[in-house]
């Protein structure tokens, strides 16, 4: 290899290296604003299972990791060190082969993660006191703007415990559709009403959500197949500058 064409290699390996370590870091930061901010979705399914909060420190773990793999990669490439680049590329084989196996798998449980997510859902619903808790307004949040009510649908809040022990007509007021009748509010996140039928949305907030996924699933792909072709590149560059490093040392060996 000329020493142009590892020169130029050079530059493209620390970029990719770069990039690598800025994936890491949004990888690593969605991680922490899951585990630690109680103003997204994912802080209502905390509440009911300990696997969110384990995929968390996962994905906390894979950030640092790949930000820790993405320095390296930059050391070995500046420096030239032939260890540090091999070590790279094992580490950026291992990461591929585990994304790959996690995308296989999760396409495999797909039913599997969604009746589980329908359960965890459904059990908050039920369990829901209108007591202004975190989770609880951002329950309240997403009905609201999401248009929606319950999980599958607004039969889900029959269940709820605070609907069916009240003496009065209960319904949650984040579900209130402002088109059929004016809310009458409660300090308990209920509103009341005289009639039978509720003045709510009737859709399912799933329904909200895989519509979304679904709108943006192009973007969701594209950055999975950045990341990837990434992680390609940087293990042919990697391998390409480790066999070319001291290359030119062993052409001054004697020979006998």
């Amino acid at each position: 290899m000329g020493k142009g064409c590892i020169t130029a290699t050079k530059y493209f390996l620390f970029l990719f290296n770069l990039l690598f370590f800025i994936f890491g870091a949004l990888i690593m930061g969605f991680g922490l604003w899951i585990l630690l901010d109680n103003q997204n979705f994912f802080a209502v399914l905390q509440d009911s299972s300990m696997a969110l909060k384990v995929s968390s420190y996962i994905l906390i773990g894979v950030g640092g990791f790949s930000m820790l793999m993405g320095f390296l990669g930059c050391l070995g490439t500046i420096y030239e060190i032939r260890c540090l680049l091999g070590m790279y590329f094992t580490c950026l084989l291992i990461i591929l082969i585990a994304e790959v196996a996690a995308v296989v798998l999760i396409y495999l449980q797909r039913d599997l993660l969604r009746e589980e997510t329908n359960n965890i859902v459904t059990k908050f619903v039920t369990s829901y006191r209108g007591q202004n808790r975190t989770t609880e307004l951002l329950w309240d949040y997403i009905q609201s703007t999401m248009q929606c009510c319950g999980w599958n649908g607004h039969a889900d809040w029959i269940d709820n415990q605070v609907v069916m022990n009240s003496s009065q007509k209960l319904y949650p007021c984040s579900c209130h559709n402002a088109s059929i009748t004016e809310a009458n509010g409660t300090d308990s996140g209920f509103c009341e009403t005289q009639s039978f039928d509720w003045p709510i949305f009737v859709t399912g907030c799933v329904h909200s959500v895989e519509s979304w996924l679904f709108t943006n699933y192009g973007l969701i792909l594209g950055i999975c197949l950045g990341v990837a072709v990434i992680e390609l590149l940087g293990m042919i560059l990697s391998l390409g500058l480790c066999k070319s490093v001291h290359q030119e040392d062993y052409t001054k060996v004697p020979k006998y």
